[in-house]
């Protein structure tokens, strides 16, 4: 199942997608009875979606999604851990050994972004950067977990844009600022439900800025695979239902590249994976 976050003439919902078209809350509670909450986050996790679909309701998806505007899947995570250096080729490009275990960054709720929406950034920075990534949407509260569970753990999963500004990053040695302005974490579009992803570690990603390629890879690349990833990181911090894990990027980003070309006011970037859909977002420098 998709499951997206949308804005319909003014009014914030959320709902199923198929097909191009939405069966928002109000058509899933005429068709069920069912009262799901206000909330995405308290639908997906607090066993409503599972009473949901435990009724196999006949929707109809009446809205067009060309009719809405789509929102970031989930506004308040109680984390945001994004992964580092995690790809052999990025690692290999930036002449690095990739790290046995995971490096993370914690950003902010308030980067946020939805696709279709600009990525707006200050005029002081100079090296914007790009970074195509599989997130996981952890699914349940959870503490040092095995890997031969840890897929139990993850509810789904969706397209995330680790936005990067190199300089900051560079001067600051770390990545908190550099990662952390507002609408830098463009993701979504929707979440796609972990049941319609058999094999989530061979997953074709890449990224396009104004229609020339950019980054082409799959996550078949990754150094850490993803039950490690929830092991690993479940051993230092509990991991909470809603939280969204974004698993690194491959090659292809301007860090550290001669003659880098960083990201422009104007600039399109458009980034897909396989099987969960495309952001597309415009970058706006602002002073």
């Amino acid at each position: 199942m998709r499951i997206g976050r949308f804005l319909i003439s003014g009014k914030e919902t959320y709902g199923f997608v198929r097909d191009g078209r939405i069966a928002t809350k109000e058509e899933i509670i005429s068709k069920t009875g069912i009262p799901i909450p206000l909330g995405i986050k308290e639908f997906l996790f607090d066993g409503w979606y599972g009473e949901v679909m435990s009724q196999k309701p006949d929707l109809e998806y009446k809205v067009k999604l060309s009719d809405a505007k789509i929102l970031a899947p989930i506004p308040n995570p109680p984390k945001i851990i994004c992964l580092a250096f995690n790809y052999m080729d990025h690692a290999k490009e930036q002449n690095l050994t990739p790290p046995t275990e995971p490096a993370i960054v914690i950003i902010p709720r308030t980067t946020l972004n939805g696709t279709n929406s600009d990525i707006v950034c200050p005029g002081f920075v100079k090296q914007l950067d790009y970074e195509v990534e599989l997130a996981l949407i952890v699914g349940k509260d959870c503490k040092n977990v095995e890997e031969k569970d840890a897929m139990g753990a993850i509810f789904g999963y969706m397209v995330f844009n680790d936005v990067s500004a190199r300089d900051i990053q560079a001067q600051d040695k770390q990545f908190g600022r550099a990662k952390g302005f507002d609408t830098f974490a463009p993701c979504g579009p929707w979440i796609t439900t972990a049941d319609e992803i058999p094999n989530p570690q061979k997953l074709k990603l890449k990224t396009m800025v104004n229609g020339e390629q950019r980054q082409n890879s799959s996550t078949e690349n990754m150094f850490i695979k993803i039950p490690s990833i929830i092991a690993k990181i479940s051993k230092v911090m509990t991991l909470e239902k809603g939280d969204i894990i974004s698993t690194g990027t491959p090659a292809g980003v301007m860090l550290n590249k001669p003659n880098a070309v960083f990201l422009q006011d104007g600039d399109k970037i458009e980034m897909e994976i396989e099987s969960l859909g495309r952001l597309e977002n415009t970058v706006r420098f602002v002073q």
